[in-house]
């Protein structure tokens, strides 16, 4: 079909929005002006009641997209008003759950229980990003490594030889493969994701910037060789912008995440491995962050103690998640001294 198309969603109830059936396409390009007496033209009439009809402006500001910066493409699909689905990983399920009885829990997203669609199974989540108007997003993923110990050990005992993560290597430096890995043409997925982690701001800050997406709905995951504390602070600095409120509220809100950490049971007690920051604001001001996924977070044997702070060393299961906190908010509070 050629054209303009506006779609619609059609709601099976006038007053809950949260049930929305198959979109209605109307064609705007066939539809044609038509005047009769002087009066108004059918396009303006239509226009006018799609510009100020409360149906549609409730639509344009809750029902968007949602915004998927990292991590494999497809897992999340929009939930009721309000919430969104993610594809259920039982570890991730298990932290929830915890998590919602912990002192974390103002901190991440709200668990909603789970949600069967089309046969497939989702963790119903909170949706954080209904709050804001054209937000703007950032997922920074935190900790000195992004694999668990026990993959390392699973590789050892059985590597299992990656060419689409070779691939993945070589379009980003050429030079990183091994001889025998180039003749091999492939890697295992430990190599891979160690080598990333080096090549990235992973090792040497224990954060790293996974994607960014602007208001005007520019997006970005182009941060792999984003490394030196120099290259970070202009790539925040450029999300932020120049409102001070912004940068104001992330840095107390980091202060509030670090605090509550460093209290929280269920963060002593477990390996928290991939897991990203969600930081996000708008023009107006409205700014927050929060602790995301949980796919990776194991916990840690017993008899085992981890500070998040300790250098890592294979055994010792730390992640580096508090040194990369205390490196991110010392970034973001250079920023602020110099706006």
């Amino acid at each position: 079909m050629s054209g303009y198309y506006l779609t619609v969603e059609a709601r099976d109830s006038e007053d809950d929005l949260s049930d929305w059936e198959a979109p209605v396409e109307i064609d705007l390009a066939n539809i044609q002006p038509s005047f009769s007496n002087g009066q108004q033209s059918s396009w303006k009439k239509i226009r006018s009641i799609i510009r100020w009809s409360p149906f549609v402006q409730v639509f344009k500001k809750n029902r968007y997209p949602w915004i998927q910066l990292a991590g494999h493409q497809g897992n999340f699909q929009a939930g009721e008003a309000g919430s969104v689905l993610k594809k259920l990983d039982v570890r991730e399920q298990k932290c929830f759950k915890e998590v919602m009885e912990d002192i974390l829990r103002p901190y991440v997203p709200e668990y909603r229980g789970d949600v069967e669609r089309s046969g497939e199974m989702y963790l119903q989540l909170q949706d954080l990003l209904c709050e804001f108007d054209s937000p703007c997003v950032m997922d920074i993923k935190m900790g000195v490594r992004t694999y668990l110990e026990e993959e390392l050990s699973k590789a050892r005992k059985k590597p299992s030889l990656r060419k689409d993560m070779y691939q993945k290597m070589i379009e980003v430096d050429p030079n990183a493969p091994t001889e025998e890995e180039n003749q091999q043409q492939a890697i295992t997925k430990p190599r891979y994701m160690q080598w990333r982690d080096e090549m990235s701001s992973s090792v040497d800050l224990a954060f790293r910037i996974e994607g960014i997406k602007k208001s005007d709905g520019a997006s970005s995951k182009d941060f792999k060789k984003t490394k030196g504390r120099d290259k970070v602070l202009e790539t925040l600095k450029s999300f932020i912008g120049e409102n001070p409120e912004v940068i104001n509220k992330y840095i107390q809100r980091l202060r509030a995440i670090r605090i509550t950490q460093e209290s929280s049971d269920f963060f002593k007690r477990h390996e928290v491995i991939g897991s990203s920051l969600l930081f996000v604001h708008d023009i107006a001001g409205n700014a927050n962050v929060w602790i995301i996924d949980f796919g990776k977070t194991e916990p840690i044997p017993d008899g085992k103690c981890i500070d998040h702070r300790t250098e890592w060393v294979e055994g010792n299961h730390e992640d580096g998640y508090l040194t990369g906190l205390d490196n991110l908010i010392s970034v973001l509070e250079e920023i602020q001294g110099l706006s």
